[in-house]
Order: structure tokens, then sequence, then C-alpha cells
């Protein structure tokens, strides 16, 4: 608390020092003043007392930001990534520390999304193209008046363009590394005096980045057949290659790009005070799936494991190299991997004492690496104007999504884990609000009604914990909430009182229907009701130094609908956890000086969380249906910063053995524990344009958790998992006028840097580095024939690092993935208006 105090004051004594530079009359206007609806009320973003970044779409165009995963790398304290291959194509939000990575529906988001004010509460298939955008806000801290459900962390708003009253359009060709090829193009049309269209659409295709490699092809290429055993080849041809030909044995690619979509909206206007606005939008992705890199493979676990060693046996050629699932399957290369996502094991085959009991169902399996994601959703938007400062807005909303992925765990031909996951999800929503403005108060009153049908299948075919299982649950989340939210200006303009309040009844009902394959004893079937009753407020003050400098504070509460453990793989592990509580102090500031050449926003923050479920990945002991443990090779022993009583298993020592320990079967398990703390740090944002045609932007975060109750664990650290302390991003660019060219140069460089993030608990070596990327853009606009050419490239200096961490040995198995970051890419756009 002591360092939110002076972070604090020095806001506060820059705020000041700032006031006396300020102008009492705003005499320009920021490139960026941009109009946001963070208050459910249209205000200017330096008008609004929230910590907020609102970015328009041509400054993501400038900064190369294409998809909301990219949005991250330029808000303070947010980190924004597509998932890692187990959880499929999604994006994991995490603001100042708090958010979610795991897509299952099981699980609630920290961070609210909205699109066009029609909330979308999945991570599976929130990494929205960015197509057609007015612009973008990020709220950062509990927006839960205003926004309701899971946006304890934050919410992103993505606002698009309205139909307008002219006719325009325009066509964008990119084409780039990797034979990618984009094409986006829309038009605008004026269909009467009171009625307007715009249709707009997109088309991307890209080669992925890493290469899948047939092993046995491999293993010839390089001259080691004998490693390869009798593994067959994946395209069927017993023909060695050319050794000097390293792509002979390439048979695909990860991390590429293949997907459509297109959006129309249609906006009628019959009298000056109604507006009424219908939008559809449809996409189409089915892009391959995320790069996965197997880091390191611990032999022993699977030669003491009979599901992995019998695979080896039958590969293995009787005189050669034992086949075995060990580092031969490393390429050292995060860029190439060997997984098949199949079962090379044939149908119906037995192996005495493994998974392979002769069932035509277990073995020959495969899927295609894909992670397909397909949804389209019509909203209609009515406003209504009752008088001149009080105005009715009503929204209706369906979606209908269906997002599927596929995982290989081990990334090799052998099969540890292979999972396959299809969830359907429709939903609607109706929100009614009032608003009003007059001189001396400003308020909103409105109720929002949420109801969802889910459905989530999961194939689970697992040899190394002797397990295939079969997963079909149903779900229908529903909400139903009323919210007033109030500004009162009791002696003027300059002293605003912030208050708000949301009552929400949030519930789950679920049917969990999990199935082992052939031994119905260990099914796992149960009904249950997940559901929460609360009132969340919002209380502040914000005071207008003068008319260009505004310093506010607030507190407010958030909440996350309660969960369970939705990965059991035997009934010992069926559990509730309660859902997220916190409490969060804010005071921040925002300004505008030196004749608004400077624009300065920063914030301190303090967030006591009362309430934090967090999980552990280990492992227990395969019970019969008695609750007896299986034989095997394996014994438990302390999950190293896991709660009290946790475990996970290891292969028993020689002298074990020599001792006559008794070994056992294992399956993995996660263990869950409330792990309270505090989150504190400080936000800075700035836009300066020093001289006419030169812009700086910057952007820098700093995040700290402190958790008694994690120190108690003896973890190796006390990291927020899968979020770094630190971000910070700057960028600069100049328009320059060429009269000779008849329009502008405009060279423009960004620079972002992510401060190291823990993955793991228990394991100090998977702690991912820190890195700082580079981007560049230049770009030549005509002002007489309205078209632009820009050349862009992305990671300049092709840095690599680590997006992600994968440490599966908690689990039991015995391997850790890693998940590769995007090379250099270099791209070259035409875009034509008309």
């Amino acid at each position: 608390m002591k360092k939110v105090t002076l972070a604090s004051a020095s806001l506060l004594s820059l705020a000041i020092s700032g006031a006396a530079m300020a102008q009492e009359e705003a005499s320009r206007a920021m490139p960026d003043d941009i109009i946001v609806t963070a208050t459910k009320m249209a205000t200017n973003v330096q008008d609004v007392p929230i910590a907020i970044t609102a970015v328009t779409a041509e400054t993501l165009m400038q900064r190369s930001i294409t998809s909301s995963a990219d949005l991250g790398a330029i808000v303070p304290n947010a980190t924004f990534r597509q998932t890692g291959g187990a959880y499929g194509r999604g994006l994991s939000a995490f603001m100042r520390g708090i958010g979610q990575a795991d897509t299952a529906v099981s699980q609630e988001p920290g961070v609210a999304f909205y699109v066009d004010d029609v909330y979308y509460p999945l991570i599976h298939g929130s990494i929205f193209d960015l197509l057609d955008l007015q612009h973008v806000e990020v709220l950062r801290g509990p927006q839960g008046t205003l926004f309701g459900r899971n946006s304890l962390a934050g919410a992103i708003n993505l606002v698009s363009r309205e139909p307008e009253q002219d006719t325009s359009a325009y066509v964008e060709l990119t084409t780039g590394i990797r034979e990618r090829f984009d094409v986006r193009a829309g038009f605008n049309v004026p269909l009467t005096d009171t009625l307007a269209l715009r249709v707009s659409g997109f088309s991307k295709n890209q080669r992925g980045f890493q290469e899948r490699l047939d092993f046995r092809c491999e293993m010839i290429r390089r001259g080691t057949p004998e490693l390869a055993g009798n593994l067959p080849f994946l395209v069927g041809e017993n023909i060695a290659p050319a050794s000097n030909d390293p792509d002979s044995c390439v048979v695909g690619h990860n991390g590429g790009t293949r997907a459509y979509g297109m959006r129309g909206a249609l906006k009628w206007e019959p009298a000056h005070n109604l507006a009424i606005s219908l939008i559809g939008d449809y996409s189409n992705d089915t892009s391959p799936v995320q790069p996965d890199q197997l880091l390191s493979v611990d032999a022993s676990r699977s030669i003491s494991n009979p599901g992995l060693a019998g695979q080896g046996a039958y590969f293995s050629v009787p005189g050669e190299t034992p086949f075995i699932y060990d580092s031969r399957f490393v390429t050292g290369d995060p860029y190439k991997t060997y997984a098949t996502y199949r079962d090379a094991i044939p149908s119906g085959t037995v192996i005495p004492g493994t998974f392979y009991n002769g069932s035509v169902r277990r073995g020959g399996i495969g899927y295609e690496p894909i992670n397909p994601v397909k949804m389209w959703g019509v909203t209609g938007k009515l406003v209504y104007g009752l008088t001149d400062q009080i105005d009715f807005t009503f929204i209706a909303g369906y979606r209908d999504v269906s997002v599927g992925y596929t995982f290989d765990v081990d990334q090799s031909p052998l099969t540890v884990e292979l999972t396959r996951n299809l969830t359907t999800h429709t939903q609607h929503t109706l929100e009614a609000r009032l608003a009003g403005r007059m001189d001396w108060i400003d308020w909103v009153v409105g109720a929002f009604h949420y109801r969802a049908e889910e459905n989530e299948r999961r194939v689970i075919i697992a040899p190394f914990s002797n397990l295939q299982r079969y997963r079909n649950d149903y779900y229908q989340p529903k909400n139903d909430s009323i919210y007033a939210n109030v500004t009162l200006r009791p002696f003027g303009d300059r002293l605003g009182i912030n208050l708000g309040g949301r009552y929400s009844d949030d519930s789950k009902p679920l049917q969990f229907d999990n199935r082992q394959d052939a031994v119905p004893t260990n099914d796992i079937v149960f009904d249950q009701v997940l559901s929460t009753k609360r009132f969340d407020w919002k209380a502040g003050l914000s005071y207008e130094l003068n008319n260009s400098l505004l310093a506010y504070a607030s507190a407010a509460t958030g909440f996350r609908l309660p969960s369970f453990n939705s990965r059991p793989f035997q009934p010992s592990q069926i559990y509730q956890t309660p859902g997220d509580e916190l409490v969060a102090y804010e005071f921040g500031m925002k300004g505008d000086f030196f004749d608004r050449r400077l624009r300065l926003n920063g914030a301190a923050f303090y967030t006591d969380y009362k309430q934090r479920t967090t999980s552990t990945s280990g492992s227990e002991y395969q019970l019969d249906p008695q609750g007896n443990p299986l034989p095997g090779t394996q014994v438990t022993e302390p999950l190293p910063g896991g709660p009290a009583g946790s475990t996970r298993c290891r292969t028993r020592t020689p002298a074990e053995i020599s001792a006559g320990v008794p070994g056992f079967a294992c399956v993995p398990r996660t263990y869950a524990t409330n792990t309270p703390g505090k989150v504190y740090g400080i936000e800075l944002e700035l836009r300066a344009e020093p001289v006419d045609g030169l812009t700086i932007d910057g952007s820098l975060g700093y995040a700290k958790f402190d958790s008694p109750d994690l120190k108690a664990l003896s973890r190796v650290t006390d990291r927020l998992i899968g979020v770094p302390e630190w971000n910070a991003s700057a960028g600069v660019q100049y328009e320059a006028e060429v009269p000779a060219l008849a329009g502008t140069i405009t060279p423009r460089v960004d620079w972002y840097y992510q401060g190291a993030i823990s993955f793991s608990a228990a394991r100090r070596e998977l702690i991912a580095d820190p890195y700082s990327l580079f981007n560049a853009r230049l770009t030549y606009k005509n002002e007489v024939h309205d078209f632009s050419v820009s050349l862009a490239v992305t990671n300049v200096f092709n840095k690599f690092y680590y997006v992600s961490l994968l440490d599966y040995s908690g689990l039991g198995f015995p391997n850790t993935n890693a998940q590769p970051s995007v090379p250099r890419e270099w791209a070259l756009t035409l875009r034509k208006q008309f």
C-alpha cells in the first residue's frame, strides 16, 4: 500500500504542476479526441473518470494491429494473447493481473467483451478481426456497475462504423511473407434521405510459420533411420528423401490463417430524435492449430508408463535402438514439430497390460489439425430522444457460435494424450436504459437480460493415463440485472460525485456427462447449479482543475461466478470453487498540456482480492470402483507449490523397488485453493505532437501481486501466473508533405516491451524472459487519387520469445511444451478509397 501511496502522490504532483501549464480554453483538437460510450453516454474520453485506452481504427492500422489479440501491446497492464494449443483458438485477456486463460465454458473470463453494445461471454472465438472498426475502448479495473457479469478485471468495447448519409467505398489488398494474401473491402450508400447501408467483408490467408515433419522421413534424411524404428511414413511412401532437401519431409504447417467474414448494417433515422439500427455479421475461421514445441522429455516417465512403453515396444525393431518417447522427438527448432494429431497404433490392436485392449474404439484415431471458429449474429438497436436531455435506448442481440480444436499434447508420432473439442453456443441479450444529461446531474438506469445454451463435447484419448473419455456437457447460463449510475455536480461543473450500483442474479445450471470408454463404473455424471446474487457498487470523485485537466478517485467491487473442476479424471476429483471477489481503488488524472500538444494520462490502483481461486496441476493414484489404487509403477509425493494434501506422481527409484515399495497407476488432477492477495501498480499513457506532423505515443504499466497465502505454499514464485509485472510501448511517426508526389510519406517505428512471465508455480526455469519487439511501417498516401501504399515489418529484429510455457510434468506427463512467437514478417498493403 505504501508503494501505491507514493505513486499516487507522484501522479498528484504531476497533475498539479501540469495544471499550471494547461490552457484554460482548449485551442487545438488532439488527433485522438475520441467519443466513447464507457459510461453508456457519448463522452470525450478525456472527460471519463476511468482508466481507459481508446484507439481509433486509423491508429490501429498505423501500429499494425489487426485483431483483438494484438491490443494488449499498447494498453498498460494488459496481456492479450492467443491461448495455447491445449485451449484452442481464443483470447487469453488479463488486465491488472486478472483474467482467464482456459477456454472451457465452465470457466468465466475476467474481462468482459462487448461488440457494438452486445455482450460476448466466451474466451473461445474472442480473437475478433477488427473489421470496419470505428474505435476500441479498453477499460481497466472493475466495470460491473455498467458492464455487468465477468468484468471484474475490465471490459473491452469494440465500436464499429455506422452507416452514414454519404456514398463511399474502399478496397484494401495485402500481400506478404508465407503466401499471405488478405482482402478487405466495403461500401457505404444512402438508400433514402433517412436510410443508409454499410457493408464490409474480409478474407485472410497465410501459410503457417511452424512446419509439421514426417518423423520417419526426417530421420532418414538426417541419416539416423534407426531412431524411427518401424514407425510408418505419414505420407505412405517408403522412399527415402533426398538428403539435401530440408523441405522434403514437411507434411503441413501450424500457425497460419484461413478465414473470411462480412458485416452489414442498416441505419434508419425517420425523425431527428429517433434512430434504428440493424447489424448482422458472419465469420468462418478454419485456421490451423497454434504452433507448439516439445521442449523436454523425462524419458524415465515414458519407460515406466505402460501406455507409452507399449507403444515404444510396438514400433521397436529387434537389435536396433529401442523406440521410446524420449529426446529424439525434441526437434531443437521451435518452428518444427513431429506432432501428427493422430494415434499411430491401428484400431483394435492388443498390447497386453496397456491402453490398447483390442477395442475398435481405441487406436487409429486422428483429427484434422485445425481450430475452426464459425459465428454469426444479429443486433438491433433503437435510440429515441424523449426530450432534449433524456434518451431511451433498447438493444437486442442474438449470436450463434461453433468452435473446435485439436490438441496433441506430446508433439510426437506417439500418443500421450490427444484431445478433440467442439463447443456450440447460442445466446440472446436484451438491454434497455434511460440516460439523462442535465446541468447538475448525468444519470443512467437500465436493465439487462442474458440467456444462453452451451454444449461442450470432447474426446480425450489418453494412453498415458489408460483412459479414453467422452464429454458431453450442457450449460444454460443466465443473468438478469438492474443498474443505475449518476454523476452529481452540486457546486458547478468542476466537481463530480460518481455513484453506481448493480444488482445481478447470475446462474449457470449444468449437466455434466463425462464417460469412460468401456468402464462405466468410472463415469462422472451429475447436475449442478452455479449461482450468485449480489450487489456491486462504485463510488468516486472527479475534479476539473481546469478545462484541460481532470483528477479522479474511485472505489469499486467486482465478482466472478462460481465454477467447478471441469476436467475430472475420476469421481474423486469433483469439486466446486467459489467465485472471485474484490474491491479495487483507483486514483488518476487526465490532462492536455502545452496548447494540447501533449496528452498525459496516469493512474495508480490498489486491488484487494478477497476471494481468488487458483489451480495447480498435479496427479494422484487412479482408483478402482471401490476406491483402491490400481497397480502400476509410480508413487506420489507432495506437490511443490500446491495446497495441503496435493500430490504429484513420480517413478519409483531403484532403492524403493528393492525395498518393496508398491507402485500404482496415476491420473492427472487439478487442485484448487483460495489465494487472496493485493494487486497494486501504476499506469501511464501519453500522446504528443511537439511539431505539426510528428506524433509520439507511449504507455507504461506496472502491477505487483502480493499474497501471504501463496508464500505459505512455498512456491518458487509468488508472481501472478501468465502475466508480467511490467509492460510498455512507444511509437513515433512523422507525416511529411511531399508536393512532388501529390501526397504524404509517413515513416513509423513502434517498440513494445513485456517483462518476465512465470508459467509455473513450481519450476523457476519456466519463467519466460522479458523481451522487446520493434515494428516499422512506411506509408505513402496520394491525396489526389485517394489511395495509399504501406510497407510494414513486424518483429523487425526477428526476436524470439515464448508466448507461453506449458508444464505438463505437474500432471504426471513426461513432457514440457512451449508456444513459440511469430518470427519477423513483412506485408505490403494497397488501399484505395472511392
